[in-house]
């Protein structure tokens, strides 16, 4: 991974944000959908200025992946901005049907301004925004009971807009996934790479093994040295590539002349942190927002 900033903004990205502003307008409210492992580095922070002062909810996905105890703190984080916060899960269907509920709660001035010009049971419309990947198109499909939406396990699937029609009361404007032109702090590029928001072959697979290696010693080692038969002594004072090595060897990824085949290694922790076959972990917390 080169040093600095992680630069990385398809055409279709630029023509997303074109597409958000000019459609604000047709909306009462702004779903935003974050990945609840790392809702600060899902969050792209042009949205927020794009939708200016639009009611908006957000949802923290795939939280069945996530530390419950931490995207607790994040509900409260995000209920402290001033706009409605919910954990769900789109594949497994959890407080999905919370969500129609929340939607109603924050517009229900609006509502109540319907219902008062004879307007009972005026269709609202939400338009849904994200980043690639955080599932967007399973949230739609759940919405709306059917296969409407795409679903790929890849960034850049949806690439134009949508209107799906539901029965909870409002109608979805699914968005393309947008991020943004370059990624300031390293840190974010890296959660967004260690979550698969960013195609795996833009940075390099051994060096993202070793940071995700590094952070999951730090934050929960009992639960990364139970997954891979590690002692948090022998592991002390080791850095992240080190760290692989020793998650290799122990895994008996050896090649020829006993070196560990670091790449098999890597790959292979990158398809069990996102199979949460380690735990369930949470990459970054809302105390370090708040530093």
């Amino acid at each position: 991974m080169p040093s600095g900033t992680i630069q990385w903004f398809p055409g279709h990205m630029a023509k997303t944000r074109r597409l958000i502003k000019e459609n604000l307008k047709y909306t009462d409210i702004v779903i935003e959908l974050l990945d609840a492992r790392i809702p600060a580095s899902s969050r792209n922070p042009e949205i927020r200025a794009i939708v200016g002062d639009k009611p908006m909810l957000t949802l923290l996905n795939k939280s069945s992946l996530a530390d419950p105890s931490v995207t607790a703190k994040w509900i409260k984080y995000f209920e402290n901005e001033g706009g409605g916060a919910l954990d769900v899960d789109c594949v497994k269907g959890s407080n999905i049907q919370k969500i129609s509920l929340a939607v109603k709660a924050i517009l229900d001035e609006k509502i109540k301004r319907y219902e008062s010009r004879g307007m009972i049971g005026k269709q609202l419309r939400a338009m849904i925004v994200g980043i690639p990947n955080v599932g967007k198109s399973s949230l739609v499909n759940k919405l709306s009971k059917s296969k409407k939406a795409r679903v790929e396990d890849r960034p850049g699937v949806t690439l134009n807009k949508q209107w799906i029609t539901t029965d909870l009361g409002f109608d979805l404007l699914d968005m393309p996934g947008v991020l943004w032109p370059k990624f300031e702090d390293r840190v974010t590029g890296e959660n967004l790479a260690l979550t698969g928001a960013i195609k795996d072959t833009i940075l390099d697979t051994e060096e993202l093994g070793a940071i995700l290696c590094s952070r999951l010693f730090e934050t929960y080692p009992a639960l990364f040295t139970e997954r891979y038969k590690l002692t948090v002594e022998s592991l002390e004072g080791l850095k992240g590539y080190e760290i692989l090595e020793a998650v290799g060897r122990k895994r008996g990824h050896l090649i020829s002349g006993g070196e560990v085949n670091t790449e098999r290694t890597a790959l292979m922790l990158l398809d069990e942190f996102r199979g949460c076959k380690i735990g369930r972990i949470s990459l970054e917390s809302p105390a370090k927002q708040e530093a």
